[in-house]
């Protein structure tokens, strides 16, 4: 993976880049990144029990995969919840970063309608306590991520920055909106640059289990059945992980411009669920097996970056299509990528 400007150090930062959430998807995919520059990775991630510690496990361990011996000893990682301020204070100390790409989150809206309460707890009280141990240290340059999510029904597409993100219909959006206003406040009050990425349906190898890319070729692949909710032209601006990476390292690089600043970080090309399963389908070479079912609660029918902002501030242009896309996450599920 490479990123948006080529960069080869410690991202113009002078010492190392914290990222948390590392065990997880776009945080494993984004440590490997920063070491393949010759950036220095602390990685942290407490291994929620959202999805197997196997899995999160795995991640990490491909984040060194095929690396140099001396690329390899740049990452240090921690089993560690960013809410015990205690060790995360120890942690900060010991190793005094002077940036931090903050990924840690529970994730899916539909699952944050039923456990609001920890969704608030690991994402909206997780990300001001990392805040706050940032503030007393002074780190100045953080990323943060957001989600599409935020934008919630809007009936005007693509999303741009500048639109209301005022009616979240999850939890989980509610977290992620709450984020960036916390985000806005450190910057107001420390004069931290603050980064918030607003992320579109990232997909690739990797991805978690409960996506819909990972679930459809994982069922497909078995004969399982696949709920269909709703009548499938629910859509969802796909973006494949090594785009995503190539955007949040952009903005970690180009951050202390602006102080504080939002950026979706999309593909602009929106797929239905439709298409993905028959996408999907046709890479594993089986047909799918649907079964109708009701929409569930949480979920927006559309998702649909605009991404003039990202462009132009960013350099940001993702590469990588749907159909393209899918067939190497289908060859890294396989053994094969």
């Amino acid at each position: 993976m490479n990123d948006a400007t080529g960069r080869t150090s410690d991202a113009g930062t002078g010492g190392p880049v914290l990222v948390t959430g590392a065990a997880g998807f776009i945080g494993s995919h984004t440590c490997r990144a920063l070491l393949l520059r010759g950036c220095r990775v602390l990685a942290l991630d407490n291994f929620d029990p959202f999805y197997s510690r196997a899995r999160k496990q795995a991640n990490i361990d491909g984040v060194t995969r095929g690396l140099s011996a001396s690329q390899h000893a740049l990452l240090t990682f921690a089993e560690l919840d960013i809410n015990d301020a205690p060790a995360l204070g120890s942690f900060l100390d010991a190793h005094g970063p002077s940036s931090v790409i903050h990924l840690a989150a529970k994730a899916n809206p539909r699952l944050s309608v039923q456990h609001a309460a920890a969704y608030m707890h690991a994402n909206v009280t997780g990300t001001s306590a990392l805040l706050h141990e940032l503030g007393l240290r002074g780190v100045d340059r953080i990323v943060i991520a957001s989600s599409s999510s935020v934008y919630g029904n809007l009936p005007t597409a693509p999303f741009s920055e500048e639109m209301d993100a005022s009616a979240p219909i999850s939890p989980y959006a509610a977290s992620k909106r709450a984020c960036e206003l916390l985000g806005y406040a450190h910057h107001h009050l420390t004069g931290a640059n603050v980064a918030m990425l607003r992320f579109f349906t990232v997909f690739g190898p990797g991805q978690r289990p409960d996506l819909g890319v990972s679930l459809f070729l994982e069922r497909i692949s078995t004969g399982q059945i696949i709920k269909l909710f709703g009548d499938g032209t629910m859509a969802r601006d796909c973006t494949y992980v090594d785009d995503a990476v190539s955007g949040v390292l952009a903005a970690h690089d180009r951050i202390d411009r602006f102080g504080f600043r939002v950026w979706n970080l999309g593909n602009s090309r929106p797929v239905t669920v439709n298409e993905m399963i028959a996408t999907c389908a046709r890479v594993v070479g089986k047909a799918a097996k649907l079964e109708p079912a009701p929409l569930q609660a949480g979920d927006v029918q559309l998702t649909f970056a605009d991404l003039t902002r990202a462009r132009a501030e960013l350099g940001y242009e993702p590469v990588t299509r749907f159909e393209p896309g899918v067939e190497r996450q289908w060859a890294w599920a396989q053994g094969l990528g």
